[in-house]
């Protein structure tokens, strides 16, 4: 199945609602699969918190949430054969304003993240 990229959310999103993703990311790092495709197009992953929460630094659990984050999106494009830089948010609100955009570095050349 051809998928043009990834939408994120986060937990608080009114439109989630248990439902409406198709990975969960815990807070304490568990990838949780959803049992039901979400969309035919993009592959949607919620993160477990609120991002609409201005924080000046992040525990060492959300760091880890992030950096899971990147490599299920990794994973996910080389998988599906999309560039891993086609994320997407999911609304202009959701993942939240404070969403950690630059701290989400993939790059499948150097393995950095």
């Amino acid at each position: 199945m051809q998928f043009y990229g990834i939408v994120i959310h986060h937990s608080v999103c009114p439109s989630i609602n248990g439902k409406g993703y198709d990975f969960f990311i815990t807070r304490n790092g568990t990838i949780l699969p959803s049992s039901e495709q979400t969309d035919p197009l993009y592959i949607h992953i919620c993160l477990e918190g609120d991002y609409s929460v201005r924080r000046f630094e992040y525990s060492p659990s959300e760091k880890e949430q992030l950096f899971l984050l990147g490599k299920l999106i990794l994973h996910l494009s080389k998988e599906h054969g999309f560039r891993p830089d086609d994320i997407f948010p999911h609304t202009v609100s959701c993942p939240g304003a404070f969403f950690p955009w630059t701290q989400l570095v993939i790059s499948p050349e150097d393995r950095y993240h």
